[in-house]
């Protein structure tokens, strides 16, 4: 299962995010499900960084497949509009293939 956490602060903007896990809803390198949430993951943290160029830390691990991604302080509305458009591609995901394969959560920070 693809588990992802996503963080929000005091007024409800996402500033974070860790994906960890793979889906299982296919054989390695057909995992469409996986696929598309790497997809959507990467993309976003490559237009923050070259669209909308507010400054981020963002760590991978190949194990479990891991991505920590948090904006620094001074971040824009581009980049809470990216993340914003992140949550809403991965809630369609999980809803179309079910919570056994994607986890969508919140935490505040």
């Amino acid at each position: 299962m693809v588990k992802v956490t996503i963080s929000r602060n005091r007024k409800g903007e996402c500033i974070a995010f860790r994906c960890m896990g793979h889906a299982g809803y296919g054989d390695s390198g057909e995992d469409i499900v996986c696929a598309a949430v790497s997809a959507l993951v990467i993309n976003t943290v490559n237009s923050i960084g070259q669209l909308v160029g507010d400054g981020f830390e963002v760590e991978a691990g190949q194990e479990g497949g891991r991505i920590d991604f948090s904006l620094k302080e001074g971040y824009s509305k581009g980049s809470l509009l990216l993340l914003d458009s992140l949550v809403l591609g991965l809630q369609g995901i999980q809803k179309s293939y079910g919570k056994e394969y994607v986890s969508v959560k919140f935490k505040e920070v």
